[in-house]
């Protein structure tokens, strides 16, 4: 799925359902996937085919939600499965130039983020901290997403 089909979808639930869902920031996305901010190579733990499906194990596919070990908030596939866009454009600089706590990604750019690898990466491209981009009309079947929707 793109970028731009994601935004589709959303627009489509919210004006359906009520809510307000969105595509995450990369700093949400990424305190996700580290389980509230843990140390942690992938999200899940250090042991890449305990918490992820990438080339080393996917058999080349999409797997099943769900059916590795979830990170510490409970939250399955955050690495590895599938690409996850992000509402942020992509800045090659982006963490180097950021504040610490809650940066809000570039204002501008060309590319879409994309953050935790998939089923036909190895296991560098999964880790929490590797980041990635694609043009918003990109589509393939290593890109899906995760919504987001603000607390009460």
């Amino acid at each position: 799925v793109s970028w731009n089909e994601v935004q589709e979808f959303i627009h489509k639930l919210n004006v359906e359902g009520g809510k307000q869902f969105r595509l995450p920031t990369e700093a949400e996305w990424e305190y996700a996937a580290r389980g509230n901010g843990r140390d942690e190579n992938f999200s899940g733990g250090n042991d890449v085919n305990a918490v992820a499906w990438y080339s080393g194990n996917s058999s080349k596919m999409t797997h099943r939600i769900g059916t590795k070990k979830p990170n510490s908030l409970g939250l399955h596939d955050m690495s590895g499965n599938v690409w996850e866009w992000c509402s942020d454009w992509y800045y090659g600089k982006y963490y180097s130039v950021s504040t610490r706590n809650n940066p809000e990604g570039a204002p501008s750019g060309s590319d879409r983020v994309g953050r935790g690898g998939s089923w036909g990466d190895g296991s560098s491209y999964v880790r929490v901290s590797y980041r990635d981009w694609n043009g918003p009309d990109k589509r393939d079947s290593f890109l899906g997403f995760r919504l987001a929707v603000p607390g009460k």
